[in-house]
């Protein structure tokens, strides 16, 4: 309990940074590449000069160049999925577990990479590379805020194509993501369907429908009544750090179980008449200072306008922009393996259902299946590595 605990504030959507294989002796090493594009234009037809974003990559490039698996990052993360900077790192990238030599997603035969995304939340993480609100425009020598265009998840996936592109690669072994990262890699496979013959969905959607872009909506809120936010112009005073950690803590308990809520309770000694809040309106329950203490910790990286730009990506999801999910499906060339979690309360199991079966109404290949532990969404990565074998079957096949 106490290693998940600590791992599950590495980084936040909340997703933990899981150290597996933390015993080997000689650790996955990376390092951060930086790509840069003179002009971009958005999906919505505005432009963002001088677009930089990071990425990293572990394995070998082949030299017919068919080797490459892309590893589509979720809400709160960044490129780093696998891996150390430094043998000395406390901890490895989020997905460990299942990347590196020998693992589901072989580095000793797969080129595997990863690139950070627009607006990516961890503006102030030194191992990010970004552009967004915190960006500075260069029309105006100021950062941003809220001039920064509408960003979409196709988006992310076009300024991965074009880092594919800067490398010669035009093709895909697979895509595989995990929750925001699995609505890139389902973009993938129908907006160019000829570069993408696999594809990984783990705790995923195919769009946003009703309730979730709702939930999504109250991520935000927080942020908008910080009296701090100042309508996005913050950059050159106090940061809206209150209302960020409490979206961080609305999103870390949507993401977490109530089973893993519980056994952490019980850790805490947490009681429902607890003495601080039984006297004091002002003081909080065990439980809530534990959830509030270790998103205050995390708010101080992360960026709160790129939290909202985030936010909006994803409310505005529908794979291939198509007037439906069943009909974007229509596109899709690729196989594709959907792996929700069994419990997930954030981006529920009926939400890759969905997309699995207009890809079987349009008699595309297809397969479902389910992941299991306390942890709900989190178990996308906490527990990915009991589908390990069947990820491995799947990019071999």
């Amino acid at each position: 309990m106490t290693r998940i605990l600590a791992l599950c504030w590495v980084l936040l959507w909340t997703l933990p940074g899981i150290a597996a294989n933390n015993d080997s002796p000689a650790p996955l090493l990376t390092t951060k590449q930086r790509f840069s594009m003179p002009v971009y234009t958005t999906v919505g037809g505005r432009t963002i000069k001088s677009l930089q974003v990071g990425w990293e990559s572990y394995g070998e490039l082949s030299q017919t160049k068919d080797n490459v698996i892309l590893i589509t990052h979720y809400f709160s993360a960044n490129s780093h999925a696998a891996g150390k900077y430094h043998p000395d790192d406390a901890a490895p990238g989020y997905w460990d577990a299942i990347i590196g030599p020998g693992k589901a997603i072989d580095t000793n035969k797969y080129f595997v990479i990863s690139v950070d995304s627009l607006a990516n939340l961890g503006a102030n993480d030194p191992n990010v590379i970004t552009t967004g609100p915190a960006s500075i425009n260069p029309d105006t020598g100021k950062p941003y805020g809220l001039d920064f265009p509408v960003v979409t998840i196709k988006d992310f996936v076009n300024v991965q194509k074009a880092v594919l592109e800067s490398l010669g690669i035009t093709k895909l072994h697979a895509v595989v993501g995990a929750s925001m990262g699995s609505m890139q890699a389902l973009e993938w496979a129908a907006s160019y369907p000829d570069w993408v013959p696999r594809m990984i969905s783990v705790i995923g959607a195919g769009k946003s429908d009703a309730w979730t872009t709702a939930a999504l909506e109250q991520w935000a809120i927080p942020i908008r009544l910080d009296p701090n936010w100042q309508n996005g112009n913050y950059y050159h005073s106090q940061p809206p750090l209150e209302g960020l950690a409490a979206s961080l803590m609305l999103i870390t308990q949507q993401a977490l179980h109530p089973d893993f809520f519980n056994l952490q309770g019980e850790t805490l000694g947490y009681q429902p008449l607890e003495t601080g809040p039984l006297n004091d309106i002002r003081q909080s329950h065990s439980i809530v200072n534990w959830l509030s203490e270790r998103a205050h910790s995390r708010a101080a990286l992360m960026d709160a306008n790129h939290l909202l730009y985030l936010v909006r990506a994803c409310q505005l999801f529908l794979a291939g922009h198509g007037n439906s999910l069943t009909a974007s499906m229509q596109a899709v060339k690729a196989k594709t393996l959907f792996l929700p979690a069994e419990n997930d309360l954030l981006l529920m199991p009926y939400m890759a259902e969905a997309a699995h079966e207009a890809l079987l109404t349009n008699k595309k290949q297809s397969v479902y299946d389910e992941l299991k532990g306390q942890y709900g969404h989190l178990n996308g990565v906490v527990n990915i590595q009991q589908k390990a074998a069947d990820i491995n079957a799947f990019l071999q096949n």
